[in-house]
Order: C-alpha cells, then structure tokens, then sequence
C-alpha cells in the first residue's frame, strides 16, 4: 500500500510541478513560476527519495518532448537558460524531504528555514547553468554579478513567499496524511 501511495503522490507532484510552469511571470531568461513551491512540497510530503524522483519524472517528460518546462521540452531545452533551474528541484526536493521530518509534524520555523534552504539549492545549481547557457551558448555579454542579479535576487521575495507557503501546506498536509495512512 505504502509503495502504490508513493507512486500516487510522486506522480501527482511532477504533475503539479509540470502546472506550476504555465503559471509563471516573465521577467527575463528566467521566468518566475510555482514551480520551486512543488519541489520543495514534493520533498516534504513525499520525503527526499520519492520527491526527488517526481521532480526527475518532471524533467524526463520535458525532456522527451512533453511541453511541461515554462518554455515548452524537448530535449533541446538543456540549452535553455532556465534549464539549470530545473535540474535544482531535483536537489530541492531531495533537501526539503531530508531536513523535514516527513510524516512528522514539523515546526512552522523549522519548515520555513528548511524551504529557505531548499530554495537557495536551486540558486547554486540554477544560476552558474543560466551564466554558462548565456554567456557561452548564446554568445551574451553577461558577468557572474549579472547572472546574480538576474538569477538570484530577483527571485528572492517570492521565493521567500513560496517558502513561507510551503511552510504552512507542509504543516498542514503531513497531519492530513498521516491521519489517511492511520485509517487504511
């Protein structure tokens, strides 16, 4: 029961994530989507294994052709600038579900810094991809404070909403679950 539940809530978060990315705000090589709310809730819910692996299916399906990403999928989109963004969830997830008790209750607090932490992982993988794509890919004239600027700090506030979000879901759903397996 246990693995066919996984199954169920991994394939209903790299549907979730896959929703996140019509819902997005352009703003440059990067839009600003939901995407990294459902990463980071992936990890928590689903724990770091299974959320990582929703957030791998999500890139697969991109990858083969599914048009999931913000800008589409295919497997061209690795020359996306956004594309490094993407292939952070996977850590975020993996990060959310291992500092996060999963199926524990955790604290608001807690949560909260472990999406902050979460969400910062996507910078680290997200920004260096984005300057690479850009400045090597594409032939831009950018430097790493530019990629900075336009990876990073524009996203921080609603990040830093997404996290704060997936703090009060997270401590919310996990009693939910728990309550469910309780009973089956």
């Amino acid at each position: 029961m246990n693995r066919t539940r996984n199954m169920v809530l991994a394939a209903l978060f790299t549907a979730l994530t896959a929703a996140g990315a019509f819902i997005k705000i352009p703003v440059g090589p990067v839009p600003i989507s939901l995407q990294t709310l459902f990463s980071m809730l992936s990890g928590i819910v689903l724990g770091p294994y299974v959320g990582a692996l929703s957030q791998i299916i999500y890139i697969g399906l991109g990858l083969a052709g599914i048009p999931v990403f913000t800008s589409g999928g295919g497997p061209s989109y690795i020359f996306n600038p956004s594309f490094g963004f993407l292939l952070g969830f996977i850590l975020s997830a993996f990060i959310s579900g291992k500092l996060s008790d999963k199926g524990k209750r955790n604290s608001f607090i807690k949560l909260f810094v472990v999406c902050l932490l979460s969400s910062l992982s996507v910078y680290c993988i997200g920004v260096p991809y984005m300057y690479l794509v850009l400045k090597y890919s594409m032939g831009m004239d950018i430097t790493i404070p530019n990629a900075i600027e336009t990876g990073c700090l524009l996203f921080i506030p609603g990040d830093t909403a997404k996290s704060l979000i997936a703090a009060v879901i997270g401590n919310k759903i996990i009693p939910l679950l728990k309550k469910v397996q309780h009973d089956n």
